[in-house]
């Protein structure tokens, strides 16, 4: 017999833009049953996200680190969680160890991909068909129904994240009539995926010189590039330019993306999250492929240039000569925001 399903335990991925990509599964999860409770398992860092979707209803922290697997504290969390008296559990991850916390809770209905062989562990699974579901988000979306619509391409609803006003006690106050550009240089995949910090300075100095003001958003290991990038910049138009690389925490970076008129970004997780903020972006990618994990925006566009030897799919570049990102000029990005305004 079926169980009700009027509460759910979401196990979240352990990628910024991966559980980006999953708030239109708590969407989707909303329209079926607009009572039903979500709460979600997942890293102590996704907790900024989590507090902006509306559709959650509480996080809950993960005591393990991302990929060990410490058997004994998955058991203890999962007896505890049985209070929660949750129906059903999706489990978003593939690995067979993020399976067992709602298996240890003894949640009725235990949803999620086959990934790696987890017969008994979910008793609601699914065969993934690659080819029919390209898209990671269309793969979350796909859970929320039925195990024989499994393949079939579900309609979705994009991410849509509700900002707060930020608190971030460093942010340069802008001059009446002044617009403001956000650019997210970094990268955590790995290098081959930034395009040129000088790149990004010409595009942030075509920007200073019509009286925009500049911001670069990034994680500490970014702080050098946002060097690098004020560095390429004009001595009269350095005041107008704010490098808060490694200043910000995640939930800062979230409210200053939304006060953006404009963002420019690599293929990372500042990307999804200005794409579910639904700010006006420019995503820039290189070694990847937006056939996957596009932003998911109607005011996001994608510039890529083909190139005999990408998408690779690697850290760094395996040629050496980074070109599928330092053929793409400043001018064009220029061109794009133009063309959208």
């Amino acid at each position: 017999m079926q169980h009700a399903v009027n509460k759910i335990l979401i196990i979240g991925p352990s990628w910024v833009g991966d559980m980006v990509m999953a708030q239109s599964l708590f969407i989707a999860l909303k329209e079926q049953n607009p009572s039903v409770i979500i709460d979600v398992l997942a890293l102590a860092w996704t907790k900024p996200l989590l507090d902006r979707m509306p559709e959650v209803n509480q996080s809950i922290t993960m005591p393990i680190s991302h990929g060990h697997f410490a058997w004994s504290m998955r058991k203890e969390l999962g007896i505890q969680l049985r209070e929660e008296q949750y129906d059903q559990s999706i489990v978003l991850a593939n690995s067979w160890k993020s399976a067992l916390i709602p298996w240890f809770a003894k949640i009725p209905i235990r949803t999620g991909w086959l990934g790696e062989m987890r017969y008994g562990l979910l008793n609601d699974f699914r065969r993934l068909d690659k080819q029919a579901l390209p898209l990671m988000v269309q793969r979350f979306v796909s859970l929320a129904y039925p195990a024989q619509d499994a393949n079939k391409i579900p309609k979705y609803t994009a991410p849509f994240m509700v900002a707060k006003p930020t608190a971030f006690s460093q942010l340069p106050t802008l001059n009446e009539g002044q617009k403001r550009l956000i650019l997210c240089p970094g990268a955590e995949f790995g290098a081959a995926k930034q395009w040129p910090s000088s790149h990004y300075a010409e595009l942030a100095q075509s920007f200073l010189e019509k009286n925009w003001q500049v911001l670069i958003l990034g994680s500490p290991a970014d702080e050098e590039t946002g060097e690098e990038i004020v560095n390429h910049i004009t001595a009269e138009q350095k005041l107008g330019v704010s490098n808060l690389c490694g200043k910000t925490q995640l939930q800062d970076a979230i409210d200053l993306l939304a006060t953006a008129d404009y963002v420019v970004s690599n293929d990372s997780g500042l990307m999804h999250i200005a794409a579910a903020l639904q700010k006006p972006l420019i995503a820039i990618y290189g070694p990847t492929s937006p056939k996957f994990t596009p932003p998911l925006s109607a005011n996001a566009q994608i510039i890529q240039k083909e190139v005999d030897c990408g998408p690779c799919f690697q850290r760094e570049c395996p040629e050496k000569h980074h070109k599928c990102m330092k053929t793409i000029e400043s001018e064009q990005i220029m061109q794009l925001i133009k063309d959208k305004d």
